[in-house]
């Protein structure tokens, strides 16, 4: 049934990994290398609980839980060199209906940001892959604000840049670090799930949907 709150919204902020395109698995994969060619062993249910935060963030925890002997700035530059080297292999992999969707959004009437703890320079790449650039009214990347998700600084960032109050915001998120961010600026949240990857805790969501075509959108008035 459709829920009447998403009915009212004047503006959607995406998140972009696990939303727009499909890199977790690049980024799991890289974090994974490059701590084992450390020595340590690590698991990807550890990794996948830093989904959606920043590579900062990720990378103090996981310094200080294996003890590792360099600040996390070097890890980080080796990590983004091997997935760089995963999506030259892959390419980007966007989600279906993602392009259709951000243009029936903008042809609507919303407003629409792209607020992600990945740098800047990926957001952009991802949006002009995407052939989307035209429609974004903003994007926001983490490196931009104090706190990573899930504190909600990047989510409050988009508002106040699209001009609109948070509670007039729809998110679209995937991970739990997210989606509490997104709960934590007082927006209306739905969750976007990608079944090949371990079920993330969607619980702050109001909706969860893993198929763009299942979000409604109405004109914005």
């Amino acid at each position: 049934m459709m829920i009447q709150k998403e009915l009212t919204m004047k503006a959607i902020i995406f998140d972009m990994d696990g939303v727009m395109i499909d890199s977790e698995y690049a980024y799991t994969a890289a974090i994974k290398a490059e701590v084992e060619s450390l020595g340590h062993a690590i698991s990807e249910e550890y990794i996948y609980g830093f989904v959606g935060t920043t590579h900062e963030y990720t990378w103090e925890h996981i310094v200080e839980d294996y003890a590792l002997p360099e600040e996390p700035a070097v890890y980080i530059e080796q990590m983004l060199e091997k997935r760089e080297q995963i999506v030259l292999r892959d390419g980007l992999k966007t989600y279906p209906y993602i392009h259709e969707f951000i243009v029936e959004a903008s042809e609507k009437g919303y407003l629409l940001a792209v607020a992600s703890s990945s740098p800047k320079s990926e957001i952009i790449r991802t949006v002009e892959h995407l052939d989307a650039d035209v429609y974004f009214n903003c994007l926001v990347s983490g490196e931009e604000v104090e706190h990573s998700k899930p504190a909600p600084d990047v989510f409050l960032r988009a508002a106040e840049m699209l001009g609109v109050a948070p509670e007039d915001c729809i998110v679209i998120e995937d991970s739990r670090n997210g989606s509490l961010a997104a709960q934590s600026a007082g927006m209306y949240c739905i969750g976007y799930r990608d079944s090949q990857y371990p079920e993330q805790d969607l619980s702050a969501t109001a909706k969860i949907v893993s198929d763009f075509r299942d979000i409604e959108l109405k004109l914005v008035k």
